[in-house]
This record gives structure tokens, C-alpha cells and sequence, in this order.
């Protein structure tokens, strides 16, 4: 049974995302907070599989709790639900460890099949914040490419291993990126589990910040 954490000020919004995570975790038990106080008491008390954390609260940002998730409890994935598809909200929470954005003008369909993303291993993200995290990292390696063979870290992936982050770093999901190697996906997941591990990132956002410093939005 998943236990899934629920940070929304908003009553009407808040039983809105709990239909909707009901709805794809049937099973799941939800603790429900409408402050950042709130929600990091319960984050001390209890152990989390899935955040919904929203980012305007009465008494602070989410980003808070997203950070709390990711220090007290690696495991859990926490996704923003938010109506800011903007960076200064998007990039500060991906860098706190937020395992997905989702906007809150997607229907309860969209949504819906964004968060089923969770149980295959794959970063909840709305089309549109998928392209800006893309286009961001792929300006960065355009406009720095002298800067980025300093930062070479020492870790040394396999070829196959660049070509899965790469791919990861572009936003195609594990299915697409098994086509397109030849792969299963169930392979695809555990490379990417491994590449992860390696450069010791928890997020699409890190591997395609370590995608552009090795050089890889280049070739």
C-alpha cells in the first residue's frame, strides 16, 4: 500500500488531487496538510512513496518539503502539482529533488496519465515543462561549449550508457528509448537505474545537467 503524501492549501483543489491519486492508487493511504508546517510534521512522523506538494502555501514554498523528502527519505518521489510554469519555480524545485512538475491546467486525464508514470519508474512532467527543462539544458551546451570540457567528472559511462542518458537528457520515456536502442524496457530501466547511481543524481533535470557537462548534447 503506497503512502502518499498531500500538500494543498486550497479544500476544493486538495480533494480534487486526492480523487485523482485515489484513482490511480487505488490502495493508496493519503495524509493531507494545507501548510508547509503541517506537511513537514507529518514528513518527520511518517514514511512517504509519492509527494503531491504544491509550491504557494500560506506559511512558505513547498520546495521546502521536497527538500526535507529528499534528505530524510531518498526514496520518496515527490511531484509538484502547481499552476507556475515558469522558471523561477520550475528549476529551483527539480534542483531540491522534485522527481516530476505537473500543471494544474491539465485535465484530470492528463494528469491522470502523468502520474501512472510513477509506478514505471518515469518522471511525471507536462509537455510544456518537459520542452522548457530540454531547451534549457540544450541552450546552456550551445551557448558554454568551451566550459564544458573542464567539468568533465570522473565518472566514465559506457557508450551505451551515453546513448540511454542522452536520450533521457531529450525527454523520451523508457518505452520510446527502447525502440529506438532495440532494448526492452525492463533494460532501458535498469541503465538507467545504473547511470543514476554512477553520477549520483535522482532526477531527469540532474542527468541532463551531467548529460550537457559530458558533452553529449554535442555529438
Amino acid at each position: 500500500m503506497k503512502q502518499i503524501l498531500l500538500l494543498e492549501d486550497l479544500p476544493e483543489i486538495r480533494a480534487w488531487l486526492k480523487t485523482l491519486a485515489l484513482q490511480v492508487f487505488p490502495q493508496a493511504r493519503i495524509s493531507e496538510a494545507a501548510r508547509v508546517h503541517d506537511a513537514l510534521e507529518l514528513v518527520s512522523a511518517l514514511r512517504f512513496d509519492v509527494a503531491l506538494v504544491d509550491l504557494g502555501l500560506p506559511d512558505g514554498s513547498g520546495v521546502s518539503v521536497v527538500e526535507r523528502l529528499r534528505e530524510t527519505q531518498p526514496d520518496a518521489q515527490s511531484v509538484v502539482v502547481t499552476i507556475h510554469d515558469d522558471d523561477e519555480h520550475l528549476f529551483p524545485a527539480l534542483q531540491a529533488g522534485a522527481f516530476g512538475y505537473l500543471l494544474k491546467e491539465q485535465s484530470r486525464e492528463q494528469l491522470s496519465e502523468q502520474l501512472q508514470r510513477i509506478a514505471q519508474g518515469e518522471p511525471p512532467l507536462s509537455p510544456s515543462i518537459a520542452r522548457r527543462v530540454i531547451q534549457y539544458f540544450t541552450a546552456q551546451a550551445k551557448a558554454k561549449p568551451a566550459e564544458a570540457a573542464p567539468l568533465m567528472p570522473m565518472v566514465q559511462l559506457t557508450e551505451r550508457e551515453n546513448d540511454v542518458l542522452l536520450r533521457v537528457a531529450k525527454g523520451f520515456t523508457l518505452p520510446e528509448i527502447g525502440v529506438q536502442l532495440n532494448l526492452s524496457r525492463h533494460t532501458i530501466a535498469d541503465y538507467v537505474k545504473q547511470i543514476y547511481r554512477k553520477l549520483n543524481v535522482s532526477s531527469r533535470a540532474e542527468a541532463a545537467l551531467e548529460a550537457q557537462r559530458l558533452g553529449l548534447f554535442r555529438k
